[in-house]
């Protein structure tokens, strides 16, 4: 039997609410013993969607709120992280590596590349005027893990 757990975090679209969300995620993703290198994939892909979110999302306005929903089921960790912001005109374009929609504030445009790369599945729902929502699992392949 799989032992399964679940949180969800909602918090303000501040630029320093974006480590608390990483650490948050990271303390919860905890429970299953990750090795360094899957919890750092898990803190950069938080930290990406997160940052696109308060940036892309919201156009830096602290007004709009951020959530994470995250759950473990056995050993895979899913993560959805949305705003109710902006949305994404051209989801296509947006994907591609190095596209960026704010040059003047020297954004790599590696964002969805990088979620894409370090986690198992990824998928992006946005829609004009209505926001972006990010899912994401990733198997954790610890000991811990493994006997849950």
């Amino acid at each position: 039997m799989s032992a399964s757990n679940e949180m969800r975090l909602a918090f303000s679209a501040r630029s320093e609410n974006e480590a608390f969300a990483r650490i948050t995620v990271a303390a919860f993703v905890s429970q299953l013993d990750p090795t360094m290198e899957e919890l750092n994939d898990l803190k950069t892909v938080v930290s990406e969607a997160v940052t696109n979110a308060i940036i892309h999302g919201y156009d830096s306005d602290p007004a709009g709120m951020v959530t994470i929903e995250a759950s473990i089921v056995g050993d895979t960790v899913s993560l959805v992280i949305k705003d109710s912001g902006n949305g994404i005109e051209d989801l296509e374009l947006a994907r591609q590596p190095l596209f960026t929609s704010k040059p003047e504030l020297e954004r790599s445009g590696m964002g969805f590349t990088i979620m894409e790369n370090f986690m198992d599945g990824f998928e992006v729902i946005s829609e004009p005027g209505n926001g972006t929502s990010i899912a994401m699992t990733k198997r954790i392949e610890s000991k811990k893990a493994l006997f849950n």
